[in-house]
């Protein structure tokens, strides 16, 4: 009994116990590792570096690392710094145990005002007492203080020569520019699935115990990059299993649903089954699956189709399990990108419901209803060119034949400046008069042409208007001047009071109106209509053919030419 205790006492976590101790066994950061070999070996050592990445890549385990490299003597206590230190000497001991006099490790969280930074840089100009650099290793320097990094920032510019500083940071973001430009930045990468599985693997071996493929990838997975997470939920699992590594205890600890089930949930969400959504959801949630849990893998399977849909050689991935190739492989194909980005989308603002809602697991289900019913309903590009297919229409015969679409051509006023000086222009409606106003950049005098006044009587060289209370005092000699000058004739303008009748605009409404009304009635019009309730005509743009003489309709009507969806 009592050796068991002594046992149990003497046990160390995973995470510790397996934490790299030199470059050769740090896992995922290659680059880092190479510049730093070569920084070493040349003598080309910085005097600041800071290690940003997530929790649990080795930022603090590498700031160790380095510092054994630099402070290394040998098995014969005079080697020089080397990239792999032995591990043995008593400098490499005493900072793997972090006792080493020479190397600091500082919590800035702990640690955040100026004084506890002047404190600090007071021992910055004595020399190290055992080993050959003294090294700050400063972990979270993010949290220091405004002031503490003004105070540290002379000294990190020009430290003495035996002096090297070594931040970590998982905010980068929030330290500030002064710092990051004195330092030599090295961003730590996430550790891929394929690395962890291998590393956990080999402490499965090395500790004489037993595990499931599946369930370490399953770890792997959950750990989200960091091996210190995974490392804890490997220690945790193999409590759980009794010394062996079970997929089904492994799901059952971190609440994941089986996969299958996953997949066979996200089949029938694709297939509109929504019964058969609900009753899955059920058995899953039942099995342990936590709602959040679950719309997390329905998200990541989303977008997992999505990028084997995009890029199909995808689906050989070494990565991805036999299970998500077969699904990638079965359902890829036939589904849609823009079914699949809706669900992205239905699914990403289901996660802002499922925080929100007092019931979780009905806030999911009323979440994938939603989405089992839109999943299956067509897109409306697909519902537009089915109408089109089936309405069996000659758009260009019913086109013509609608009053609304049909234009009579007639001579455009539009002219160059140099056409205004060489002939005159004669208006026979007020509606020449007001198109030409528009085409010669009069706007001020077309917009009152056609919102301020209306005309009783209109033929060349003569008008009877009666004019808005709005209108400018300037408006008539602006217009008598530009009707001299372009028509050559002095106008005969006979202003009359009383109540403006129906302008220009008013007018051009009124046709407005009757086109929309016109064309809601033409048969594809009325399908589309019918098709998307709610949906109403905006604008009818109309098109003019280049050429009216080369126009198969020979008495110069303007109609619609290759029509699309834009047109409406």
């Amino acid at each position: 009994m009592a050796e068991n205790n002594q046992n149990q006492e003497n046990y160390v976590v995973l995470a510790r116990k397996y934490r790299p101790q030199n470059f050769n066994e740090l896992l995922g950061q290659d680059a880092l590792v190479q510049t730093l070999t070569n920084a070493i070996k040349n003598n080309r050592l910085h005097h600041a570096y800071i290690l940003t990445g997530i929790r649990g890549v080795g930022k603090t385990t590498t700031a160790r690392i380095i510092a054994k490299a630099l402070n290394c003597i040998g098995k014969d206590g005079h080697s020089e710094a080397t990239i792999n230190p032995c591990g043995l000497c008593e400098n490499c001991r005493a900072i793997s145990e972090s006792r080493h006099i020479d190397v600091l490790e500082l919590d800035a969280a702990s640690r955040t005002g100026v004084d506890d930074m002047r404190e600090i840089l007071d021992g910055v100009r004595y020399k190290p007492t055992n080993g050959r650099y003294k090294i700050y290793i400063i972990d979270e320097v993010h949290m220091l203080s405004k002031s503490a990094f003004n105070a540290l920032l002379k000294t990190l510019e020009e430290p003495p020569s035996h002096v090297i500083f070594i931040f970590a940071t998982t905010e980068i973001r929030k330290v500030p520019i002064t710092v990051l430009s004195r330092c030599q930045r090295f961003d730590l990468q996430r550790l891929s699935i394929d690395t962890l599985v291998k590393h956990f693997s080999n402490i499965i071996e090395r500790e004489n115990l037993s595990a499931e493929e599946e369930a370490l990838h399953l770890i792997a997975k959950a750990a989200d990059g960091s091996c210190r997470d995974g490392l804890s939920l490997l220690d945790q699992a193999i409590s759980l299993g009794e010394g062996k590594v079970i997929t089904d205890v492994v799901k059952n600890m971190i609440g994941l649903a089986d996969k299958s089930q996953t997949f066979d949930l996200f089949e029938k969400l694709l297939g509109g089954k929504t019964d058969a959504v609900v009753l899955t959801l059920m058995e899953m949630y039942k099995n342990g699956a936590t709602p959040l849990t679950v719309l997390q893998d329905l998200i990541n399977t989303t977008h997992l189709l999505a990028k084997v849909k995009i890029v199909p050689s995808f689906v050989e991935d070494s990565s991805l399990s036999e299970t998500e190739k077969e699904l990638c492989k079965k359902l890829a194909p036939e589904t849609p990108i823009a079914i699949l980005s809706k669900i992205w989308q239905m699914m990403i603002k289901g996660l802002s419901e499922l925080a929100l809602a007092p019931v979780q697991i009905d806030a999911l289900e009323m979440i994938l209803i939603r989405i089992s019913y839109s999943a299956s309903l067509p897109t409306p590009y697909e519902v537009l060119n089915d109408v089109k297919k089936n309405s069996k229409l000659n758009l260009n015969e019913n086109l013509v034949a609608t009053k609304s679409v049909v234009y009579t051509a007639r001579e455009s006023t539009a002219l160059t400046n140099d056409d205004i000086v060489s002939e005159k222009i004669r208006f026979e409606k007020p509606e020449d008069l007001a198109e030409y106003l528009q085409n010669a950049k009069k706007m001020l005098l077309a917009y009152g042409i056609k919102h301020d006044l209306s005309f009783s009587e209109f033929e060349h060289g003569k008008m009877k208007v009666v004019l808005s209370d709005k209108i400018n005092n300037d408006f008539l000699l602006n217009l008598q001047k530009f009707l001299i000058e372009t028509t050559g004739t002095k106008w005969d303008i006979d202003v009359q009071r009383g109540i403006l009748g129906e302008t220009l605009y008013d007018k051009e409404q009124a046709e407005d109106n009757a086109n929309k009304k016109s064309v809601s009635e033409l048969p594809l019009v009325k399908a589309i209509l019918a098709e998307f309730k709610g949906a109403k005509l905006e604008t009818i743009m109309r098109k003019m053919e280049k050429n009216l003489d080369e126009s198969e309709n020979q008495e110069g009507s303007i109609f619609y030419d290759n029509y699309n969806d834009e047109d409406i």
